[in-house]
């Protein structure tokens, strides 16, 4: 059984049996100018506002208020 690439050489001559290469395929949907801005930048503008984690503190605060309550449950019922 022919593999699903294989190309019968029978067929070799027929014109709807041309290849287009891969820069050649590839290049068929590219713009002129290939240059695109990035839609998802990797740094800020100087002077922007930088994105950062809002809840650090309250973070912290809830898992200490959490480790001293089990301290505390451990401490008064031994």
């Amino acid at each position: 059984m022919p593999r699903s690439d294989y190309i019968d050489p029978r067929s070799s001559d027929d014109p709807r049996n041309v290849y287009r290469s891969d820069e050649e395929f590839y290049a068929g949907d590219r713009p002129e100018q290939t240059d695109l801005p990035e839609d998802r930048p990797r740094g800020s503008e100087p002077g922007t506002f930088s994105l950062r984690h809002s809840g650090t503190w309250g973070t912290v605060a809830f898992v200490v208020c959490v480790i001293l309550l089990v301290l505390v449950g451990i401490a008064l019922f031994p």
